[in-house]
Formats: structure tokens, sequence, C-alpha cells
């Protein structure tokens, strides 16, 4: 997770990786976690508000990039959400851990995707600010593993599910095929992401018997987390473990309790 460099981070979670599987490493619930407030990342990309950032319609070479940039930002931070949730939380069983390494590796070979692609546009990343809103999201549930599925996989990167075929309409227009290709190999990857986070934020309600559907909105309000954009990816989602219920009231307008 403090590793700065981009090469050196996904080549140190393949390694990671590969010693657990191994049956190398162990897994430690008796020493507590480390408070860690700021992730291993580059320099560059500048960290701005979000509404600061500039748009990226792919129309032009600049704007065609930096809409790539973006979606691969958000998958460099996915690395370091992903070793954190491995990281974090203690006394879990070892199906959680695995599960959370293996999306690490599945984050830094889409980076690696998406840089390449990148770099084929005559730009790197770094080249375009970016915002921080997963990390800071990743930051503000470290204390609550339930919470913490409920609002980053089941929020933050479900959101994702729905942002990226208008995406893929977009670099279709365009003409982008290689690009296109990429996106099919993530969104199939993220489906799984946000159902791993489903089912663990479903077996933390269970323990603690609590109704995930009405957990989940909750903790929304909770912490005033983003209310879906239209059109949800619903096929994607169901897959992912969003109930038809659950669609039903994301699909709406967020009621006024709700409010940002």
């Amino acid at each position: 997770m403090l590793e700065c460099d981009v090469e050196q981070k996904c080549a140190r979670v393949h390694a990671l990786k590969a010693a657990f599987d191994a049956g190398q490493l162990c897994i430690d619930d008796n020493t507590p976690p480390e408070s860690i407030v700021e992730c291993g990342r580059p320099a560059r990309p500048e960290l701005v508000a979000p509404n600061k950032l500039r748009k990226r319609r792919p129309g032009s070479p600049d704007g065609h990039a930096a809409l790539l940039h973006a979606i691969a930002h958000i998958e460099f931070n996915a690395i370091n959400l992903a070793l954190d949730c491995a990281y974090r939380f203690r006394g879990l069983p070892d199906a959680f851990y695995h599960g959370w390494v293996r999306v690490a590796v599945e984050e830094a070979m889409h980076f690696g995707l998406l840089r390449e692609r990148l770099q084929a546009l005559g730009f790197d990343y770094g080249r375009f600010a970016a915002h921080n809103g997963l990390w800071e999201m990743t930051v503000q549930t470290a204390d609550d593993p339930l919470a913490r599925m409920a609002l980053v996989p089941r929020v933050l990167e479900a959101r994702g599910l729905d942002a990226t075929p208008p995406i893929m309409n977009k670099l279709r227009h365009v003409g982008d095929a290689a690009t296109l290709a990429v996106l099919e190999v993530i969104l199939h990857d993220e489906i799984g992401h946000v159902a791993l986070g489903d089912h663990w934020f479903r077996y933390f309600c269970a323990q603690r018997g609590l109704a995930p559907e009405a957990t989940y909105l909750a903790l929304i309000d909770q912490f005033n987390a983003p209310w879906p954009k239209p059109p949800l990816n619903l096929p994607a989602r169901r897959t992912a473990g969003f109930s038809e219920a659950e669609l039903v009231v994301l699909s709406a307008p967020r009621q006024s309790k709700q409010a940002s």
C-alpha cells in the first residue's frame, strides 16, 4: 500500500498474491492495523476537488486521453483499496483475505492495460489532474468492515458498473476498439469485485442481526455517500448481488432525508 512507484506497486501486488497462494504468508490476527491516512502514490497526478476536473469528452486527443486517465486513476486507487481490505480487518475467514488480494491483482492488471492505452495515445499516467474520492471513503470506513463493504464496493465501485457502458459507447463512436476491449475485461471483473463486497456485506449484516437492504440505505445516509446516477446497469448490478427491491429504490430519485 505504501509503495509510490506505479510499476513497483503492481509488481509487488503480483508477488504478494503468489506468496499468499503458495502458503508462504500467514494471517496475523493479533497485531492491530496501523492507521494509514495516505496510501502510496506517485507525485502526479495532482489531486483536486471533483468539480475542478476538466470535462472528459473523447472527441479531441486531449479529451480522449483525459477520459482514459480518469479510469486508470480509479483502477490505481482500487489497488490500494483492495490491499487495505486485506490488511485492515482482522479475525475473518481466510476467504476474505484471498478474495481481496485477488482483487488487488486484477486492479493492477486493469491499471496496466489502461496505462498502455494512454501511452499508445502519447500520454501517461499523471498527465491530468484527478480526485481522491475512492480513497477518502476508504479512510472514513477504516473502523468498520460492514460500512466498508457497503460504501466502497456496493456504492462507489457499483457506480462504475453504471458508468462503463456509456463510456464504451463514446469510445465506440470515436473508433477506439482497443480500449473498448480493455473495458470489456474491466467490466466483467468489476462485477465480480462488487459481488465480493456484496457477499461480505451480507455476511457482516447476518453476524450483527441486521437487515441488509435497510442497513445499506442507512449507511448511505450516515456517510453522505453518493446516490447512483441513472441509467443503472441493471443486469450487472443483479449479477453482483443487488436485489430487485434495491434496484427499484436506487433507480428512483434520492429521497429528501438522503439528500446530499
